[in-house]
């Protein structure tokens, strides 16, 4: 019972092991590819990488697909991959924010109140570019005075 038993036991173990990956990697994949594509520009966009999450209320709703610079005006443009069930108003905001003070940044869209909703290749016009926080903190630090 010593070194089969422990082959049998390691080998078991690997199998429930490739078993719980393999659902924990079929139900946390959103499948997009049957979505649709919005933009936004930001003046920011610290942070945001390929494959960044957009999220509604904390919701994954899609994710971000492509990141440029719009060479007129200078702004990130940034492509958003959105689930096809998920509809979005024009009058949407979308905001570049983070999971925590040092957490990693992600795009935040804000529903706002109009019927129309926006389609394929459609543009967010309200966004809210990513808030530096080293900036926040030295502009804090140096300009408290002393009384």
């Amino acid at each position: 019972m010593g070194r089969g038993f422990e082959t049998v036991v390691g080998f078991l173990v690997l199998c429930v092991s490739g078993v719980f990956l393999f659902f924990a990697y079929t139900h946390s994949v959103q499948d997009l590819s049957s979505g649709y594509t919005i933009s936004a520009s930001f003046d920011r966009i610290d942070g945001i990488c390929l494959g960044a999450d957009v999220k509604i209320g904390g919701v994954k709703v899609g994710t971000v697909k492509k990141i440029t610079l719009l060479p007129e005006s200078y702004l990130a443009s940034v492509q958003m991959q959105i689930a096809s069930g998920i509809k979005i108003p024009k009058d949407t905001t979308a905001a570049i924010v983070s999971e925590g003070l040092i957490g990693k940044k992600f795009v935040s869209l804000s529903p706002g109140g109009e019927e129309n909703t926006l389609e394929d290749g459609g543009v967010l016009e309200h966004t809210q570019g990513a808030i530096n926080l080293e900036t926040l903190i030295g502009k804090m630090m140096f300009s408290s005075e002393t009384k």
